[in-house]
């Protein structure tokens, strides 16, 4: 066998967590070894929520909020509200209440030291908290805010990043559409703070 062949000795499969630790950038388009990956992880999540997958949401969301908590760390509220059924169980994936409608969340989950999901509608909320992208506990019962959504607080985990890595200051040149979107005027109220500069 010649070095350029492979064998099926050669073939590892990885999954779930260790493939985003592995290979990031099929997830967030940059590698470990990119400053940018805090970036790239706080697009798609903001992304995802203004374009959930069809079965969540129509082409938009009406609500997002987005905030920066630190250089790592960010939280994003959406109206959706898909991990919780009618009944107010939980939809689960991922074994969490982030499931494989928010497989980008679960993939920063992966690479965060610290993730809480919040889940809410119809008068009952569930609230789960994971760390490298595994649950720590099951969905717990927290007393929710009035309406339909879904709150998740990411904290990047340093020891997965490049020295010096950190979400941009630079909001306005984020893509939160993408090039799939061919409706970046929607409907959609989106709010985006940075909370670093009010520190």
């Amino acid at each position: 066998m010649t070095e350029d062949e492979h064998s099926a000795a050669d073939i590892r499969i990885v999954e779930g967590v260790e493939a985003v630790r592995r290979r990031p950038g099929m997830y967030f388009g940059v590698g470990l070894d990119s400053p940018h990956l805090p970036t790239r992880a706080f697009e798609q999540v903001v992304g995802w929520s203004l374009h959930p997958a069809a079965r969540v949401a129509p082409v938009h969301a009406l609500r997002v909020e987005a905030e920066i908590l630190g250089d790592l760390a960010f939280r994003v509220v959406d109206d959706a509200s898909e991990a919780l059924r009618e009944d107010g169980t939980p939809r689960l994936g991922f074994g969490s209440l982030i499931g494989p409608d928010r497989w980008c969340g679960w993939a920063v989950s992966a690479l965060s030291a610290r993730t809480v999901i919040e889940v809410w509608r119809d008068g009952r909320g569930l609230r789960q908290e994971l760390t490298g992208g595994r649950p720590l506990a099951e969905p717990e019962r927290f007393a929710p805010p009035a309406g339909a959504g879904t709150r998740t607080e990411w904290e990047l985990d340093e020891a997965f990043l490049a020295p010096g890595a950190a979400i941009t200051a630079a909001l306005g040149s984020l893509d939160l559409h993408g090039s799939a979107c061919a409706q970046s005027d929607g409907p959609v109220r989106l709010l985006l703070r940075d909370l670093r500069r009010a520190a």
